[in-house]
């Protein structure tokens, strides 16, 4: 079938929207009609960077109506409404206790240009074969994506709003949740205000957290963090000790901290903030950035941990539609961290995004 979709052919080049082909679906194939996808830095990185093999289609937090499935799938049925995440094998040791974010397949069905048996699904105009992005590639009309990481959701949700629940909203708000376990009462520091940084701070009030602690340099997103559940909001431009403040505050410092922002001298702070035997998650992109850091103050002194978190540590089959339960019941409105944008103008969304005057746009078709 000839669908539309937004094309990278060139390392930071701008995307080109145009007609290419989709295959039929394979065995355990799911055919998408797509509503909406979110914009995410993970895709801007690979068509700046070149973390994925190009031409590709991008795309990995898409979220639609199933209309065919192959002759394997067996979680999912034409009419479903589905939200689509990050791909796993299921059956590797990390997957079957519970982490599939660590599954040691993540890199070959993401991030290699190729479904798990190995080939593509979209051609160009010209025959030529397009990549495949974390087995959905879902800046385009319709998609196909594997069983394993298309996820059934409620069918009252909006799918306009429900695709970021695919990576970035789950990631923020799985870490609090999942990886760390806030408990209520403790206290929590979120660096960044991004779409994960706000859905961690969301996170961190829907567990009781009572010091709640959100860090920017941007003005209305520390508006946004405070509405959204921040019980206090710290400016890192105007805050030259960043760390000594949040100890001010919590009294002897965070339980927990959040690193969104990837920034070096953010994830030093992340960890000089905490209180003993407190606990840092890494969650935004360092790249090959060299951390500057005493182990001894930062880490040693208290006995204090660090840890990376993929996906919020989630298990998307269960933990999206968990999400869309919280959002529905009125407790986790991320939708006030999105703007739409059409198809057409999927340029105009990530140059919003890079100089962050959208928080998380999407896509809706």
């Amino acid at each position: 079938m000839f669908i539309k979709a937004a094309v990278t052919y060139g390392k930071g080049a701008p995307f080109v929207v145009k007609e290419v082909e989709l295959s039929e679906p394979r065995e355990r194939d799911v055919l998408i009609k797509m509503a909406s996808c979110g914009v995410c830095h993970t895709d801007a990185d690979a068509r700046d960077h070149g973390s994925a093999p190009l031409p590709i289609v991008l795309g990995h937090e898409g979220a639609g109506v199933v209309e065919k499935v192959g002759s394997a799938v067996k979680t999912v049925k034409p009419g479903d409404h589905v939200v689509l995440t990050q791909n796993f094998c299921g059956v590797c040791e990390y997957c079957r206790a519970g982490h599939p974010s660590s599954c040691v397949r993540v890199p070959d069905y993401n991030f290699s240009g190729v479904y798990p048996d190995g080939d593509t699904r979209l051609t160009d105009s010209d025959g030529s074969k397009l990549h495949a992005y974390f087995s959905q590639s879902s800046f385009a009309s319709f998609a196909i994506a594997d069983e394993n990481n298309t996820v059934k959701i409620d069918g009252d949700m909006d799918l306009t709003l429900a695709g970021p629940l695919g990576c970035g909203v789950q990631t923020g708000a799985g870490t609090v949740l999942n990886a760390l376990q806030a408990e209520a009462g403790s206290s929590v520091a979120v660096f960044g205000c991004g779409a994960v940084g706000l859905s961690a701070i969301m996170a961190a009030k829907i567990s009781g957290c009572s010091e709640i602690i959100g860090i920017d340099s941007v003005p209305e997103r520390l508006s946004l963090a405070r509405e959204l559940g921040a019980t206090h909001t710290v400016n890192g431009r105007d805050t030259p000790d960043i760390s000594g403040e949040i100890i001010r505050y919590t009294g002897s410092g965070a339980h927990y901290s959040v690193e969104c922002s990837g920034a070096a001298d953010l994830v030093t702070a992340s960890m000089y903030c905490l209180t003993r035997r407190g606990t840092c998650a890494l969650v935004g992109s360092m790249g090959d950035q060299i951390i500057p850091l005493k182990l001894m103050e930062a880490v040693f002194k208290g006995s204090k941990r660090v840890m990376g978190v993929i996906e919020g540590d989630s298990v998307p089959h269960t933990f999206i539609p968990k999400l869309v339960r919280y959002y529905k019941a009125g407790v986790f409105p991320f939708d006030k961290l999105i703007r739409f944008y059409d198809l057409e103008d999927i340029n105009q969304a990530f140059e919003d995004s890079r100089k962050g005057k959208t928080i998380k746009p999407v896509i809706r078709f």
